[in-house]
């Protein structure tokens, strides 16, 4: 049984309790089981809480929606971590929204509450509608909703007025049929959550290396000999990672953490489903921790390749993989003679490093035979991300580093299925082969011309040139940079439409018309004409498997993500194209057996996603040594080093998660590792940069954003904490601090928001009230 009695929390929206103690220097253990067990019973009852752990991530259970982490060959128990089994309390709690809250909650009271409150009333479990010239939205049929879709989208002087957000939480058979209707409707506006984390990995790898995804699996962390950790946070934002980390570091690897912030997770692990990690000391992980200053990951890239290429020209022929190079690789002479000029002293002032803790890198990874370098948004948030993965690339090949067991580059990814959204087609500039595949299997020519991706989007919106904004999942308002600019933007269209399942942000700045359709989540049992659906999701690593709800739907009346997409294609599109759109609603084997002839890799899909295991994409530069560029070779590539210069009494901020929270998304007002309690409106600030400034701990600030365009953002009554991040560096928690990020201020290359670099000033202010 559920819990029917329990009540939205009483939620206090401001930070009046907040409370700071030492950071951690471990993490899991004890303290996340006794933090992971209640909370799951206190969401969802004891009997829910039992049901839906035992299913998570169970090769006939549901994939976890908190983090695109993959699974390994064999599955413990309790395959889950402390903030999956808290995703998923928040979307199996039992507690509805009442048909009543929409009459006592206009749109301007609730989006005076905070995140944490919306999302603590309940889930969402009728279609509602605010009409244009009201302020509550009211409750309405499912044919109602579709028709109003229908009206405002058919009466676009241009299907390009209007874009269609994704999350990455939806499935790929939703995804591919959202995709398909889009493309139906006539255009390539297809933003999604990519856009806004590893657009800039994809561009990367993929000019490089000819994919854009990771090129290792599961089972080559154990296999290593040097794991590099860049701009990550494991412990918080893939918890489960620590696990691999763990194995490998048992079978003898090294492990390097570069990142401005210590984190819990990267020094010790108590890995909780082994008595030692419970009672005893745990893992230590990391064997060399580099404290780098914020965007100055390019710079330490090139200063260890260029002591690679030192050591070779000192030992010819022991330190390069000559045979590799010159059977695989384009571009090295070029490389090498720019890296002949690199600046020591640029290096050492761009990093915040010393030389002999560069020194030491490069002996670590020169030692090695097998590398993997893992990196997040702690990479492709700055303007030169796209060079900085680059820069890892060339590192890796170097040495041969890709194509072998234990080696090459993984981007790990946040969403569940971000990975896989794109390769179903969720992409403004999707490439001409996947659009002659759909014209091919659906009889419709799709539109040639590039969309606009999320940047792009809020752009559309804000210049009046895109007036419907339907969301298929995610909290775009509140996820995107520039948060005044973003809900200005939204606000200025003619219709917003939010598919989700419980309330966020996005719910509260709408446009003129504004809809919310209520979405079955993935640990729900989704049944259709032809019996009970399953659905599938891609991994960081390229593995494709089944996801199956397992507990009664919240409501009757709450449609799955499928039912959503094929029911407005129908309204929208009517008999436009030839698509069986009720077929796919009715039996989702039927939209896989579409895939199967379209998305390459997913031959034969309906018979390979039902083994056991699932399947793994192929993946030419990992499997064969063979890389899809237009040469047919790897690329090295050649980047000019800018570093960021920071002005006098400056600060570069970085935005970050806290550890009860999975991307916009907050679990509670805690960040248990960090030492902070009740309270996010924060900022991080190393005692060096307290004292020059004249700032105390535990004072408070406005900060303001000095960016180019001459606007001043600022977030105000931060409270100041002392704490060990590199000296000239802050830290806030994303997504409060996204006002700060000017939406124009993006990764060269991939329009990625720059969201680790933005130059700060801070005032003094006074504390809250």
């Amino acid at each position: 049984m559920g819990r029917p009695d329990r009540k939205p929390a009483e939620v206090v929206d401001s930070d009046v309790e907040l409370s700071v103690s030492p950071p951690k220097r471990s993490a899991a253990g004890l303290p996340s089981l006794s933090e992971t067990l209640p909370h799951a019973v206190a969401e969802m009852g004891p009997a829910r809480a039992w049901k839906t752990l035992r299913a998570i991530n169970q090769k006939d259970g549901f994939d976890c929606m908190s983090c695109a982490w993959p699974d390994p060959p064999e599955r413990k128990l309790a395959e889950f971590c402390e903030n999956g089994a808290k995703a998923v309390g928040w979307e199996a709690e039992p507690l509805r929204i009442p048909g009543g809250f929409w009459a006592e909650n206009d749109v301007d009271s609730l989006a005076s509450r905070s995140e944490y409150w919306l999302g603590q009333q309940g889930r969402l479990v009728e279609p509602v509608y605010k009409a244009a010239g009201e302020r509550n939205y009211r409750p309405v049929s499912w044919d109602e909703a579709f028709g109003v879709i229908a009206r405002e989208l058919n009466a676009l002087d241009s299907p390009d007025e209007a874009t269609f957000y994704t999350s990455g939480r939806t499935s790929n058979e939703a995804a591919f049929t959202y995709q398909l209707f889009v493309r139906a409707f006539g255009t390539n506006n297809l933003p999604d959550c990519s856009n806004m984390c590893h657009e800039s990995t994809g561009h990367a790898m993929g000019e490089t290396l000819g994919v854009g995804k990771s090129a290792i699996t599961y089972t080559d962390f154990a296999k290593a000999d040097l794991i590099i950790i860049m701009g990550q946070n494991p412990g918080t934002c893939h918890p489960r990672m620590l696990t691999a980390l763990e194995e490998a570091k048992q079978a003898g690897a090294s492990i390097v953490a570069v990142n401005p912030l210590p984190e819990a997770g990267l020094i010790n692990f108590k890995n909780p489903q082994r008595p030692g990690g419970l009672i005893g000391k745990g893992t230590d992980l990391a064997d060399q921790f580099l404290q780098i200053r914020l965007a100055g990951d390019m710079a330490l890239l090139q200063a260890v390749s260029k002591r690679v290429l030192d050591a070779e020209r000192a030992r010819p022929g022991t330190v390069l993989d000559h045979a590799f190079l010159a059977e695989h690789c384009q571009g090295l002479e070029e490389f090498e003679a720019h890296l002949a000029g690199l600046d020591e002293e640029q290096v050492l002032a761009a990093t915040g490093l010393g030389s002999e803790e560069i020194d030491e890198l490069a002996d670590r990874y020169m030692r090695a035979e097998k590398v993997i370098i893992t990196w997040a948004m702690g990479l492709t948030q700055h303007k030169k991300a796209v060079p900085t993965i680059k820069e890892i690339v060339n590192l890796l090949l170097l040495r041969g580093n890709i194509g072998k067991p234990g080696a090459g580059p993984s981007p790990i990814r946040g969403h569940s299925n971000v990975q896989g959204d794109r390769t179903m087609g969720i992409w403004e500039k999707m490439p001409p082969r996947f659009l002659d595949a759909l014209q091919r299997e659906f009889g419709f020519d799709p539109p040639r011309h590039d969309g606009v991706d999320s940047v792009g989007s809020i752009r559309g919106m804000r210049d009046g040139k895109i007036k419907v904004l339907v969301a298929l999942g995610g909290n775009l308002v509140h996820a995107i940079s520039d948060t005044a600019v973003a809900e200005a933007a939204v606000r200025n269209t003619r219709l917003s439409v939010q598919i989700s399942t419980k309330l966020n942000r996005s719910h509260t700045v709408v446009g003129e018309q504004a809809l919310i359709l209520p979405a079955l989540g993935r640990t729900e049992i989704d049944r259709q004409a032809s019996g009970e659906q399953f659905v599938t999701v891609e991994d960081t690593v390229c593995a494709v498997h089944s996801s199956t709800g397992i507990l009664e739907p919240i409501s009757r009346q709450v449609l799955s993500e499928m039912s959503i997409v094929t029911r407005m294609a129908r309204a929208v599109l009517g008999d436009k194209v030839p698509v069986d759109w009720a077929g796919f609603e009715h039996s989702y084997d039927i939209v896989r057996e579409h895939i199967s002839h379209v998305v390459p890799g997913f031959e034969d899909f309906n018979t390979k996603i039902r083994l056991r295991d699932g399947f793994v994409l192929p993946h030419a530069p990992r499997d064969q040594r063979k890389f899809p560029t237009p040469t047919g070779k790897a690329m090295f590539s050649v980047n000019e080093l800018d570093t960021i210069e920071v002005p006098p009494g400056r600060l570069i901020l970085q935005t970050v998660r806290a550890h009860d929270q999975f991307n916009t998304t907050t679990y509670s007002m805690n960040d248990r590792y960090r030492g902070v309690k009740k309270g996010r409106m924060v900022l991080f600030i190393s005692p060096e940069d307290l004292a020059e400034l004249e700032l105390a701990d535990g004072g408070y600030v406005d900060v303001h954003s000095e960016a180019a365009d001459g606007v001043d953002r600022v977030l105000r009554q931060l409270r100041l904490i002392s704490y060990p991040t590199a000296k000239g560096c802050v830290a806030a928690y994303f997504p409060e601090a996204n006002v700060l990020v000017p939406l124009d201020s993006t990764a060269e290359g991939s329009n990625t928001p720059a969201s680790k670099s933005v130059i700060v000033r801070l005032e003094p202010a006074a504390a809250p009230n």
